[in-house]
């Protein structure tokens, strides 16, 4: 048993002590049978919301009307929750209400896919009983019971079936396949949200372009923002190496740029990202534009304003067409250069009224901006008594 659940188990062993059944399920399970890293743990309980309060002492009620408590253990949080069936879903998003119950196989049976409903003791025995480790072998992703009844339950549960395709490098069943295409138009119904925290997952992942091709092939990219009318763009997209890419900041400035949208900021704020990183795509699209052009220089690389987006803009480059230059060779370029923002320079618009006898205005900037070109070019010093003779001499 991996470490992730050792540390996990006193949560485990604790409620069976007191009586209750528990164990660990979903993605954690999935994930250490598959051998890949595991991240968050969650636990599944017969005890109920108040029962699991009373025995831990420090918990958080994040939801106990739909049976989930976070246990603290050793600082770190768990989601433990209560064995449950949930009643009809509204507008196909959400269950109007659960319902408590004691059975661990009702309780993995109302999961989205056979991989994810399977469940582990204490003692790392599998409890499978859907057929969810046959199908990890298979590399088949399959609904627990009718896909049709799990879309119509929750439509972004078919997101979440390319995205897994694309995660996991697994194929979709037949008729999982089947129902995506049918149901698609459900995911009107589901937040622009949600529907962004799946396609960046998507594009993270290492079979991205059969993800894509899954999106174009059931029509669901039809339902995305800004993506109807866009299938060329979007296959040309996951034909892309995204996986050279850090940071959604990149990720979005490569779907920007691939899928070309007649408007950038509305683009963005379709899918309801945050404005912070509107801007820095903003940014790396017309700097990666005009690397593409002319190729780096000193005042395009010193325009990144920090080695971090030098970096990510030279990632990007990569991506789009052959690079001769690694983003370790920028990085090292962006160290070396004599100033790396206008805040090194050894003059500012104070000293320049001074020296000007001005009042402060535009000029100010203008005559920073020449001089920061003629540091970068390194035909200037950057010492203040430098810059002053060059300002006596230029006559700016």
């Amino acid at each position: 048993m991996q470490s992730e659940f050792q540390s996990a188990l006193p949560i485990l062993q604790k409620l069976q002590d007191a009586g209750y059944e528990a164990y660990f399920v979903g993605g954690s399970v999935r994930d250490s049978l598959l051998k890949r890293s595991i991240g968050d743990i969650d636990i599944a309980t017969s005890a109920k919301p108040r029962d699991i309060q009373n025995l831990f002492k420090k918990t958080i009620d994040v939801g106990a009307e739909h049976g989930t408590i976070i246990v603290l253990e050793h600082g770190e949080p768990y989601e433990v929750t209560t064995y449950r069936q949930e009643s009809e879903y509204i507008g196909h998003r959400r269950p109007a209400g659960v319902v408590f119950i004691a059975s661990l196989k009702e309780d993995l049976k109302r999961r989205d896919f056979t991989i994810n409903a399977m469940a582990m003791d204490a003692d790392g025995e599998v409890i499978d009983y859907f057929e969810g480790r046959k199908d990890l072998q298979q590399r088949i992703l399959r609904t627990v019971g009718k896909a049709a009844d799990r879309f119509s339950e929750d439509a972004l549960r078919m997101m979440r079936a390319v995205r897994f395709v694309s995660q996991l490098d697994f194929k979709l069943c037949p008729f999982t396949l089947a129902a995506i295409s049918t149901h698609g138009s459900l995911l009107q119904h589901i937040s622009a949200e949600r529907k962004t925290a799946e396609f960046q997952k998507l594009l993270r992942g290492p079979g991205v372009g059969e993800g894509v091709r899954l999106l174009v092939e059931t029509d669901l990219y039809k339902h995305l923002p800004g993506l109807n009318e866009k299938a060329a763009q979007l296959m040309s997209l996951g034909a892309l190496p995204l996986h050279r890419l850090q940071s959604a900041d990149e990720l979005w400035t490569a779907a920007v740029w691939s899928l070309n949208p007649a408007s950038l900021q509305i683009f963005l704020r379709d899918w309801k990202l945050p404005v912070k990183l509107i801007k820095t795509v903003e940014s790396y699209c017309t700097i990666t534009e005009k690397v593409m052009v002319s190729g780096w220089t000193l005042e395009l690389l010193y325009s990144t304003g920090s080695e971090q987006a030098a970096c990510a803009v030279e990632r990007l480059r990569s991506c789009f067409t052959f690079s001769e230059e690694a983003s370790e060779k920028i990085a090292a370029k962006y160290r070396q250069l004599p100033i790396q923002s206008r805040s090194d320079l050894q003059i500012d618009g104070r000293q320049l009224a001074q020296f000007y006898r001005q009042t402060p205005g535009p000029w100010i900037a203008e005559i920073l901006g020449s001089a920061e070109r003629e540091i970068l070019n390194k035909r200037l010093c950057n010492t203040e008594s430098a810059i002053r003779e060059w300002l006596e001499k230029c006559n700016l």
